[in-house]
């Protein structure tokens, strides 16, 4: 079973669904108060046998992406799991394809989120992802909030 969601300009604070399976539920909202127009898609929707999971981004984002940080902290079940900062586009021989975007372009790019790196316990999980352009963490070019249920 696999899960796909689309969607572009959606109503900020609403939660969207990424997927839901026998083993799994994924959804997400902006951090912000604005509507984005983003596209996410991730299969399987599944944690067994440690999965590659999948992954099409498609964003049109809000400022240009000469340097872009992301940031990432987790909590599991409440308590404070992990802080994980990384650097994808510094301006200079940047190797992602979406590193130069412009404001108002469309970014695409599809990328492997290797799960075999990871064994998640069952439980929930709260994900903020936030992306900067700036290495101060002070420009922020967008925020989401996951939520992930691993039963």
């Amino acid at each position: 079973m696999f899960g796909l969601l689309f969607f572009i300009l959606f109503t900020p604070g609403v939660s969207e669904f990424i997927c839901t399976s026998s083993d799994l539920e994924m959804s997400y909202t902006f951090c912000d108060s604005t509507a984005h127009a983003f596209m996410f898609n991730l299969t399987p929707c599944s944690t067994r046998d440690k999965p590659v999971w999948k992954a099409a981004l498609t964003w049109i984002p809000r400022s240009d992406i000469h340097f872009l940080k992301i940031v990432f902290n987790v909590w599991y079940d409440g308590a404070k799991a992990l802080l994980w900062k990384e650097l994808l586009c510094s301006g200079a021989d940047d190797e992602y394809s979406m590193c130069g975007t412009l404001k108002g372009e469309t970014l695409v790019s599809t990328f492997d989120i290797k799960g075999s790196r990871i064994k998640f316990p069952k439980g929930n999980y709260s994900i903020i992802m936030q992306g900067f352009s700036d290495d101060s963490e002070n420009n922020m070019l967008i925020c989401l909030n996951f939520t992930m249920i691993v039963k």
